[in-house]
């Protein structure tokens, strides 16, 4: 378990607060700008004549390489700090919005999308700054409250095509990396990292490799591939799967994945904060069990009076179980190797977002139908409710009068 040194019980609420509304206001800036492309998804479709699986690419592409990024951000972040990579990694992502603004071909969306996904991987960065701020008793709120930097998506999903609708399709590529530059900025300016930060001494390969040999880096990883991957997929594609299958307006769609997305983020912090008091565990094993009928229900293509419950209650569960997986690596992760961890979570969770969308458009592509790629989550979410209830679950009692614990990795 991680041990809470000294500089950190001498860290001022002030102090305290200030890095946490700065991490998570730079999280929301660099996601909005992680989101750019899948609003606007439907647009590109019949601006350039692209097929249903070629859009699924172009929005996915930002997300592989967001997830793959965060095992080098966060590894960067154990090294030279919170403070100096969130600054940097912000101003770094203004030349790929930039570029997108005034993109107007299929391989140049491809390539811009693809520098792009650097502001997906800052989620690397925040983590472990936040993290050193606060006791073990206190970090599952902490990290659930950054969290709500998901925000961003839905944030995207809101303004993104009513900035393009009003003054152009490159409007809303202008503001956000105005709003990128800015961000970059006042971290660089404002920042600070935790009193008693210390850079990590081992080379970074090193680090990455024993964080990822950790039991606890795993599961969480797989557990995380699940809720967050679930989320990410569900904000990217969600517009087009609503537009294809009950016929809404563009705008209609991307209003209702942007609510999709709004409530996993508000659930995010309260399932940290239900982590702290009652276990990350217990609350995990409950989500994933509301995930697996939530994604049953709504695989049967269900009228929308059905459909916008099952979905937006999944929504509230996947919020919850990504606030307990990291209250979960808070505590579990020492504190040296909470940004190499966080990586290897975070890159598991990315790339649980970018299979989705794909293999949802070939099948759509092949039969039509959405049902299948559904039903396929409610079984993956049904074997991690399984693994979360009698492994995870029976491994955190504490262990009986003689019993010994059982190792970490």
């Amino acid at each position: 378990m991680t041990s809470v040194s000294p500089a950190v019980t001498k860290a001022t609420t002030a102090g305290r607060m200030t890095a946490l509304a700065l991490a998570t206001l730079a999280f929301a800036v660099n996601f909005w700008a992680w989101a750019l492309l899948s609003p606007l998804g439907p647009v590109y479709k019949e601006l350039l004549g692209l097929s249903a699986t070629a859009v699924s690419v172009l929005v996915a592409v930002p997300v592989i390489v967001g997830s793959l990024g965060r095992m080098v951000l966060g590894a960067l972040t154990d090294r030279y700090g919170g403070r100096l990579v969130f600054g940097v990694a912000s101003l770094v992502g203004v030349a790929p919005v930039l570029f997108l603004a005034f993109a107007e071909s299929y391989p140049a969306l491809l390539a811009g999308g693809l520098v792009l996904g650097i502001t997906g991987a800052t989620f690397a960065i925040g983590v472990p700054f936040v993290n050193a701020w606060f006791p073990p008793e206190r970090r599952g709120l902490a990290l659930g409250v950054f969290g709500m930097g998901n925000i961003g998506t839905a944030i995207s999903g809101f303004v993104t095509p009513w900035l393009a609708g009003q003054w152009g399709r490159a409007a809303p590529f202008l503001v956000v990396a105005a709003a990128l530059a800015l961000t970059g900025l006042v971290f660089l300016l404002a920042g600070r990292n935790a009193p008693g930060t210390a850079p990590a001494a081992e080379l970074f390969l090193t680090r990455f490799m024993h964080a990822a040999r950790l039991r606890t880096t795993r599961e969480l990883a797989a557990m995380y591939a699940l809720t967050f991957g679930g989320f990410v997929a569900f904000g990217v594609y969600l517009p087009l799967y609503l537009k294809a299958e009950y016929g809404l307006t563009t705008a209609d769609a991307a209003a209702r994945a942007a609510g999709f997305v709004l409530l996993a983020t508000l659930a995010r912090p309260v399932g940290g904060w239900l982590a702290d008091r009652m276990g990350g565990e217990k609350v995990l094993s409950a989500v994933l069990a509301v995930v697996v009928v939530c994604a049953i229900v709504v695989s049967f293509a269900p009228v929308m009076l059905l459909a916008t419950p099952g979905f937006l209650v999944m929504a509230a569960a996947l919020g919850l179980g990504n606030g307990a997986i990291f209250a979960l690596l808070g505590r579990g992760i020492p504190g040296s190797m909470v940004g190499s961890a966080t990586g290897v979570v975070g890159a598991a969770g990315g790339l649980g977002g970018f299979l989705p969308p794909i293999v949802m458009g070939l099948i759509f592509q092949a039969t039509g139908s959405y049902s299948i790629g559904l039903m396929l989550l409610a079984m993956v979410a049904f074997g991690a409710f399984v693994y979360s209830w009698f492994i995870l679950r029976q491994r955190a009692r504490p262990p009986a009068p003689g019993q010994p614990g059982q190792p970490d990795q």
